[in-house]
């Protein structure tokens, strides 16, 4: 591996105008094939197979067009007074000019269905009245043929008139079946209307109006290209007085992959590489080769996401990875030929070394990076397995541009690299100082792994409480026009209509045509019985009459602990009509099935990443007991991360500092995601301070002086890779993607975490604390595992820093 590396580092040093032009035309093929290929970006998350899955498949082949996507459009007047006549003239004109737009199925006006309402309400008393007209005008008839019987037996023609009083009677028993029938229709039809009462288009007071937008696809397959017609209009339109916002459903797009925040997280990384190398142009290099990185594999997964379904978190958690690794991994080896130049070596030949030994430590820790996102697949969750396959091959085009375009760009800088003091050192010949190596006291490491330890578990305590979901739009920044509508929603009209339900009836034989509305009566008074349910109504019937649809609107938003105890409790509802099944779809019940699915899924995902990441270990560290110390001090700092993301995003800890306004349930699926990450980058450092740690043992120190030895040589780089890693990931905690954020803050705080309390003070206090035991591999295992040389020792050179000291650089 270090010999084949060295080759590819020289090549590269050799050739390097040719890599560095191979690079920039990756670059533009892969904005190329975004731009040709690239598709939609869903901004929700659907798992097949589910009940909500079955359900919603179910309702779009009985009900087609009820599958498509709904975006909400709020009008509202700028003074709280109510809507004028010319202002829903002209919000009617705007809805359907939307109407007419290529995606969109059709859109409901506000004030023409309140107006139906209206005019339902009153056909209904005007039918109550005519029934009850009809009912005393057969009543009369009823008396009138009474007391015509009544003559007839007194008069004994009874006899003769019996067949003319049979006749009357029929008729108005006839009459009187029919009045029942239009008086059942009606009570039907009083109580559907009573059940929906709370679910309005027009506010209370006529100031607020809620527009629907209802397109043709799914939010899975809608073509941005249709939202982007839809919003131009949107943000087009101009009607005095009146101030639009609309939903995610039409709002979502890549306008939060690179923010402010994002922007300022580079910028301290930069500042911290220039710090650190002290100069300019040596801290410009792994910027360049990252962002080289994350444009070829970003661009090229866009690519690809016309024909794969890929939500709008997928390239954000590519740019991120993409970003600190890159950084990191350039960082890496740069440092490495650095240190070898100040020792006199020349360049290119320090170029192809430090290809050959940290590039080995790169390519094993991006090793353990992609395994961990590709073991994403295996909780067979469709959209975690391409943010997975994504994230991967942007790690992965990461260690190639460290491996490849990193050396050309060394060669390109030549001697350069160097800070001018240190040009000037080495060209004095300063020799460089030696620093003898103690080992740390027992006592201070014992001290350190129990006061680290504990620190950790408390922080991690309020992980004990986390409750996962799916983010709505009170979650979305306060100046987005998501998280605008979103509260004028909930302000107006409830917060549950923000989140409303689907519940679908199906029958085990079709309904008679006169059945169906007491049927939908009788079956919505039963789920305007459950708690927290403040309205229902029918939003369609099949063609054979044996499915009933409702919309179900709860008391608190999707998000809520009611509305979750609400699915459940719907889902075991066992209605009073036989033959009845109940099934209950929309976000709240999709957001059950998601985190019930990751749940499940998780114990396998963990076995599959740690299994596989600790046998890479024992192959570089030649050890037993370093990879679990490795994997315990990661579950420790990953407990903590867990701990912080739950007081931070749901008990709303420090909110005003993370902009968490409205704290909810921790996002469903970043559990997993930052496990596979953390896990990955945890072993990165891990990698690159005790293998410094073995290749000082292996050269003769002594086990806990080896131990310092390493630790020495790998503090000051892992250091300013953790801080770049922090900043970079960091940015992303205030971006405009609200998915994005808790992602963010836990990789941050989880790199925190681990690089500065688990690898810096609880693992050394660990190694020292096990001395030779650390190194310890049974020999039958030593025989058969393959020797891959992570040190490079194959490739070392005369001069070379030995493990105990390292030259100053700058």
């Amino acid at each position: 591996m270090a010999t084949l590396l060295s080759r590819l580092g020289a090549f590269s040093a050799r050739r390097r105008w040719l890599v560095v032009a191979s690079w920039i035309a990756a670059l533009a093929l892969a904005g190329g094939a975004y731009l040709l290929g690239g598709g939609s970006l869903a901004s929700g998350f659907s798992i097949p197979g589910t009940a909500t899955a079955q359900v919603t498949d179910r309702l779009t082949e009985a009900l087609p067009g009820t599958g498509g996507a709904t975006g909400t459009v709020v009008f509202r007047t700028a003074d709280g007074s109510s809507l004028d006549a010319e202002q829903r003239e002209q919000i009617a004109d705007l809805l359907e000019e939307i109407g007419e737009v290529h995606g969109v199925d059709q859109v409901i006006d506000p004030f023409a269905t309140q107006t139906e309402r209206t005019a339902q309400q009153q056909q209904l008393e005007a039918g109550l009245e005519q029934l009850a007209t009809a009912r005393q005008q057969l009543d009369g008839g009823q008396a009138q043929l009474d007391a015509a019987v009544a003559q007839a037996k007194a008069a004994g023609v009874y006899d003769q008139l019996a067949s003319q009083f049979a006749a009357q009677q029929a008729e108005l028993d006839a009459g009187a079946a029919e009045l029942t029938a239009q008086s059942a229709q009606l009570d039907a039809a009083t109580r559907l209307l009573e059940d929906a009462r709370e679910l309005r288009t027009v506010s209370e007071d006529g100031a607020t109006a809620l527009g629907a937008v209802m397109f043709e696809d799914s939010i899975y397959d809608l073509d941005p290209a249709t939202k982007a017609e839809v919003t131009g209009i949107l943000e087009g339109a101009s009607i005095a007085g009146v101030d639009l916002t609309w939903s995610s459903e039409i709002a979502t797009s890549l306008g939060g992959l690179i923010g402010p925040g994002e922007i300022i997280g580079l910028l301290i990384a930069g500042i911290v590489l220039v710090v650190m190398l002290g100069s300019l142009l040596p801290a410009s290099l792994p910027l360049i080769s990252s962002l080289a990185g994350i444009g070829v594999g970003v661009g090229g997964s866009l690519a690809f996401s016309g024909v794969v379904d890929m939500s709008s978190v997928t390239p954000v958690l590519g740019v991120m990875l993409g970003l600190a690794v890159g950084i990191d991994y350039a960082l890496f080896i740069l440092n490495r030929h650095r240190r070898q130049l100040m020792l006199g070596m020349g360049v290119r030949e320090s170029i192809a070394l430090a290809v050959g030994t940290s590039g080995s430590a790169v390519a094993f820790a991006g090793s353990t990076v992609i395994i961990a996102l590709l073991a994403l697949g295996v909780t067979g969750i469709p959209f975690l397995a391409v943010m997975g396959v994504v994230g991967a091959v942007c790690v992965l085009i990461a260690v190639l541009a460290a491996l490849t375009l990193t050396p050309a760009l060394l060669s390109l800088a030549g001697e350069r690299v160097l800070s001018r003091r240190a040009r000037a050192r080495l060209a004095s010949g300063d020799e460089r100082r030696e620093h003898p190596v103690r080992p740390m006291r027992t006592w201070r490491a014992v001290t350190t792994v129990v006061v680290a330890a504990v620190a950790l578990l408390v922080i991690a305590i309020p992980a004990l409480s986390m409750r996962l979901g799916l983010p709505d739009g009170s979650s979305d920044p306060v100046d987005s026009t998501q998280y605008q509508t979103y509260s004028a929603v909930a302000e107006e009209f409830g917060a549950g209509q923000n989140g409303a339900l689907l519940v679908v009836a199906e029958f085990d034989e079709p309904l008679a045509e006169d059945a169906v509305l007491p049927a939908q009566a009788d079956l919505a008074d039963e789920l305007m019985a459950q708690d927290d349910v403040v309205a229902v109504a029918p939003i369609g019937v099949s063609d054979d009459r044996d499915l009933i649809a409702f919309q179900v609107v709860p008391a608190d938003g999707p998000s809520s602990e009611s509305t979750e105890q609400l699915v459940a409790q719907l889902r075991a509802l066992e209605p009073a009509t036989d033959g009845v099944t109940l099934g209950v779809a929309g976000q709240a019940s999709g957001n059950i099935d998601v985190s019930a699915k990751l749940a499940d899924a998780l114990p396998a995902y963990l076995a599959v990443v740690v299994g596989l990441s600790l046998l890479i270990m024992v192959v570089v560290f030649r050890s037993l007991l370093v990879p679990l110390l490795a994997t315990g001090g990661f579950l420790l700092s990953l407990a903590a991360a867990f701990g912080a993301v739950v007081a931070v995003y749901q008990w709303g800890w420090l909110g005003g500092v993370f902009d968490v306004h409205d704290p909810g349930p921790v996002l469903n699926f970043a559990p997993v995601i930052l496990i596979g990450v953390l896990f990955g980058l945890a072993m990165d450092y891990q990698l690159f301070l005790v293998s410094g740690m073995r290749e000082a043992y292996v050269h003769g120190l002594p086990a806990r002086q080896a131990v310092v030895a390493g630790f020495r040589n790998g503090r000051a780089v892992v250091t300013a890779a953790a801080i770049i890693m922090i900043a970079v990931f960091g940015g992303f905690v205030f971006s405009h993607l609200a998915m994005v954020r808790p992602l963010g803050f836990g990789m941050a705080i989880g790199v925190l975490f681990d690089a500065f309390v688990v690898r810096m003070l609880i693992v050394p206090a660990l190694m020292h604390l096990a001395g030779d035991a650390a190194w310890w591999l049974p020999r039958w295992l030593d025989r058969i595992l393959p020797r891959v040389d992570v040190e490079g020792s194959s490739l070392s050179r005369p001069g070379q820093a030995t493990p105990a000291s390292e030259p100053a650089l700058r």
